[in-house]
């Protein structure tokens, strides 16, 4: 409706840190012109250091939220992030197969920037098998494009990520990208595999330091760049040059990781203010 911001709605675990998780995807999709529908799948004790523990809400409850809201509002797109568990994600997976005309951007979180488990290997074959097939675009980084793409029943499986992505779409989603911010290279290489292969890379300056809530922000800032109408490989691109902004304007209010500022623009354009009134 030309009077109304378009809609996405995030399932994603609460983050009170306000780094990553559901609180990450709010500030992202709002800072690009979307109204952001939340439904909790998790509640989680962490920090900008890590993740402690993990509580999931109830598979009811969740699919409950989103029923709820998908009969009130009309969503341009889905954005997935932290599940908590198999239940959940069987609950989701059912909830968006009644919607099949509805773009989905799964992030698949297997675990925190230091390294804490948040998907066992029971919810990745869920993943693999509920939620992928009904996915538009994937975002793993590339440890979790290998571990989403190999069957840990095959211990010769070596996979690079051209294969991985590959397999991937084989399994039924449409896209995928793979981020490069864990591979060893110079700069950071973020490539687009479509069934054709691959339709496009980009490479980013390596940032200095690490950061909490990355891959939120360019999973959401891709569902607002989908949802305000850009093609595939547009939306990806302008999703990329959102993200990238936000991690240089970083900032580090805690211990341990950096926040992407998802609100840059807006400080800069009040900067920008400050000098022109100076100025006269």
């Amino acid at each position: 409706m030309p009077d109304l911001p378009p809609i996405v709605l995030v399932f994603a675990a609460s983050d009170p840190s306000g780094g990553a998780g559901l609180q990450a995807d709010i500030m992202t999709l709002s800072s690009m012109g979307c109204h952001p529908l939340s439904v909790i799948t998790a509640i989680t004790i962490q920090d900008t250091t890590g993740v402690d523990d993990v509580s999931p809400i109830d598979a009811e409850w969740v699919a409950d939220q989103a029923r709820c809201v998908l009969e009130d509002m009309p969503v341009a797109a889905f954005k997935i992030g932290v599940l908590g568990s198999v239940e959940t994600i069987a609950a989701i997976a059912e909830v968006v197969s009644d919607y099949p005309e509805i773009p989905l951007v799964l992030d698949p979180v297997l675990a925190s920037g230091r390294g804490d488990e948040l998907a066992s290997e029971e919810m990745v074959i869920a993943l693999r098998e509920l939620l992928v097939p009904q996915t538009t675009i994937i975002t793993p980084n590339s440890l979790e494009a290998r571990r989403l793409a190999i069957d840990d029943s095959d211990e010769d499986d070596d996979p690079d990520l051209a294969e991985c992505a590959s397999r991937l779409i084989a399994s039924g989603c449409e896209y995928v990208l793979v981020t490069g911010t864990h591979e060893n290279t110079p700069q950071v290489i973020n490539t687009l595999y479509g069934q054709e292969g691959i339709l496009r890379s980009d490479s980013w300056q390596r940032l200095p330091g690490s950061y909490h809530g990355s891959g939120c922000t360019l999973a959401s800032a891709i569902a607002a760049t989908i949802a305000n109408g850009l093609a595939i490989g547009d939306a990806v691109k302008d999703a990329q040059e959102y993200t990238w902004q936000t991690l240089k304007s970083a900032f580090r209010p805690g211990m341990g990781q950096r926040i992407p500022d998802r609100l840059f623009w807006a400080r800069e354009e009040e900067a920008a203010d400050d000098r022109s009134t100076r100025e006269k």
